[in-house]
């Protein structure tokens, strides 16, 4: 098999269906002098004429009439890989999609993501992955995530591709009955009041942390933890409050009557979403159809966050 040019595969078929060589060649698109050489080459690796002129035509031996199922077979397998390769249809997929986000990622995008996925890919999953920066990459370099969506500020070497999204920004969560929830915040107040902070996975924070420092602003972190999910059962019971991305203060604030929110005392940074993907996949038509959905729920057009 070593010695047998497979791409003398097609010349085998064509002959068999046109039964002559100059129509052979048309049917190919090639040349009459190269499907007799083509035809030549078959005959010598197979020690057998194959074709063999008659009244009727080129008619095929004994030898090429055994040969001919194996090669149509591989040929419409060669086409439909290939044709597969090319397409992707959602409705009758059942892949599992793999997403890296942060949890408040996970209160962004999953609601609408799943939502939209039942009813164009109603047999897809989906998996939400959280994952050091450093994994991400190698996770999206691997294909086991198909995309990073939210603050990944590390995914920007020329092996990735990005789309920004939309903006988010700041707000401070609080306790309903909390003192300082009647009335606008002040920077002495601000910094006077004990803090809950989130060390969390997710790169969000970090912008307000620097912006906090470069302003030496200092706050009394009361308390540190790596998440949000805790943050109301805690300032429902303590006057700490929690300076959040503003999804996460609306979110919670929608479940936990409990919960208020107040504008920060000053204007702190707004930070892009984005969606981050490998450039081995940039073509990947799987891929592709996720970022064109993911485009279309999320933009500055649609965000459904207040402002």
């Amino acid at each position: 098999m070593q010695e047998l040019d497979l791409n003398l595969i097609p010349y085998l078929v064509a002959m068999e269906d046109t039964r002559n060589v100059s129509r052979a060649a048309e049917h190919l698109g090639v040349s009459q002098p190269r499907v007799s050489t083509a035809l030549g080459r078959l005959r010598d690796y197979f020690g057998d004429p194959l074709f063999v002129r008659t009244s009727r035509g080129m008619e095929p031996t004994p030898r090429a009439l055994a040969l001919l199922p194996a090669a149509r077979d591989a040929l419409m397998r060669i086409e439909k890989g290939m044709l597969d390769a090319q397409d992707f249809a959602p409705a009758t997929s059942t892949y599992t999609f793999s997403i890296a986000l942060s949890d408040v990622g996970e209160i962004v995008f999953l609601p609408r993501l799943l939502q939209t996925l039942a009813e164009r890919a109603p047999h897809a999953n989906l998996r939400s992955v959280s994952l050091p920066p450093a994994h991400v990459e190698r996770g999206l370099e691997s294909g086991d995530v198909d995309l990073a969506i939210g603050y990944f500020p590390d995914l920007s070497g020329n092996n990735f591709f990005q789309q920004r999204l939309f903006s988010h920004r700041f707000i401070c969560m609080m306790r309903s009955g909390h003192p300082l929830a009647s009335a606008p915040l002040t920077l002495a107040q601000f910094v006077a009041a004990g803090h809950a902070v989130v060390r969390a996975e997710g790169r969000s924070q970090e912008v307000l942390e620097k912006f906090l420092e470069k302003k030496r602003i200092r706050r009394r972190a009361v308390l540190e933890t790596p998440h949000f999910m805790s943050l109301p059962f805690i300032l429902a019971r303590t006057d700490l409050i929690a300076t959040v991305p503003h999804a996460i203060g609306f979110a919670y604030v929608t479940e936990h009557a409990s919960i208020t929110l107040v504008e920060p005392p000053l204007v702190l940074p707004r930070f892009d979403l984005r969606q981050h993907w490998h450039r081995k996949y940039h073509n990947d038509p799987r891929t592709n159809w996720l970022r064109g959905v993911v485009s279309e729920l999320f933009n500055d057009a649609l965000d459904e966050w207040p402002k």
